[in-house]
């Protein structure tokens, strides 16, 4: 039988030999102490992409986000976010839990809002008011198909975010990927946020890992929640090995992830009974509606499964597909023939 084409997620790549090897070569020492020179040299190279003073190793984007929302934000305050973000729907409850916040959440499209919307949503001084105290974006936008924000937008948001002494958090996981699409840069994004995040275990195919970015003083302060929450590493630099490769090997290849995308929209918009904005897909993540009422989700993902092809089940009648390095474009045309025939 073929190989199995896994698009599933972005977050199932696996480490390439040269990665491995870089791995396996890392110089290591107690990152807690902050002695390890693989893990030091990470940050330093992460947080001049961002234009910022410091990042911070954690061990997942979920714990990226977090330390990042706990570490400028108190118990009891309220943070405003798009309804269908990570932070919020994908992070097992951890706002609640681990930053103790209430959440504003705002009907966006496709993951995007309008500085209107916020406008409406922060709250006034008032003893009866949760306080706004961190306003969170994320960029590209998983539930929203992988949507690029507008540059435009961003801005407005911040001008007045500033206006009314709001700070501002990007969740960055997949930021690499609109820059990639768009010929922007990180900095050129990260200028309007105090902190920011960047997974390396996704489309760069690093097995483990993300950085937060921001300032000195913010990252000195988010250091002891990543303690605090458990995220405190040893000799780490052989994880931070394969980030510092995939940021030297895997970013502009991100591309042919978009370019895959395209071709997997296209190749389903041909098939009877399915359904999917082609012109939606700006990055590496597709999602689609099966329209055939025999035929429910779970029953075409097995069908699927059986024939080694594998995506994953988002609502009642959607279907979300990733692209990414570990697929190429064969295996994106027999995921293609296999849900025409899924289908029939």
């Amino acid at each position: 039988m073929p190989a199995v084409v896994d698009l599933r997620s972005d977050t199932v790549t696996k480490p390439s030999p040269a990665m491995r090897k870089a791995m396996a070569e890392a110089e290591v020492g107690d990152d807690v102490y902050h002695e390890d020179p693989s893990i030091n040299r990470l940050e330093e190279m992460v947080a001049a992409l961002y234009g910022k003073e410091a990042a911070l190793y954690v061990p997942s984007g979920t714990m990226a986000n977090q330390v990042a929302i706990r570490a400028q934000t108190h118990h009891g305050d309220e943070i405003i976010m798009e309804r269908s973000s990570h932070p919020f729907n994908s992070e097992a409850g951890a706002l609640a839990a681990l930053a103790g916040v209430q959440v504003n959440l705002i009907e966006g499209r496709r993951g995007i809002i309008e500085v209107d919307q916020i406008k409406a949503a922060v709250r006034t001084p008032n003893v009866h008011h949760a306080p706004t105290a961190l306003i969170c974006l994320e960029n590209t936008h998983n539930r929203g198909g992988g949507s690029i924000w507008p540059l435009d937008k961003i801005r407005a948001i911040r001008e007045y975010a500033l206006s009314v002494g709001v700070p501002m958090h990007l969740d960055g996981a997949r930021l690499l990927n609109a820059c990639v699409a768009t010929g922007l840069t990180p900095k050129d994004y990260a200028v309007y946020f105090d902190s920011c995040t960047l997974c390396l275990s996704k489309g760069l195919g690093a097995p483990v890992g993300s950085l937060i970015i921001g300032s000195k003083a913010f990252i000195e302060r988010a250091h002891r929640f990543r303690k605090q929450f458990g995220g405190g590493m040893r000799q780490a630099g052989i994880l931070a090995a394969a980030g510092i490769y995939a940021l030297e090997h895997n970013v502009e290849r991100l591309a042919e992830d978009h370019l895959n995308a395209k071709r997997l929209a296209r190749g389903i918009a041909d098939i009877e009974g399915l359904e999917v904005d082609v012109n939606a897909v700006e990055t590496n993540i597709v999602y689609f509606h099966v329209r055939k009422a025999e035929l429910t989700v779970p029953m075409l993902l097995e069908r699927l499964k059986a024939e080694g092809v594998l995506m994953g089940g988002t609502g009642p009648t959607s279907i979300r597909a990733v692209t990414h390095l570990d697929v190429d474009k064969e295996g994106i045309d027999r995921a293609v023939e296999v849900l025409r025939a899924a289908m029939k």
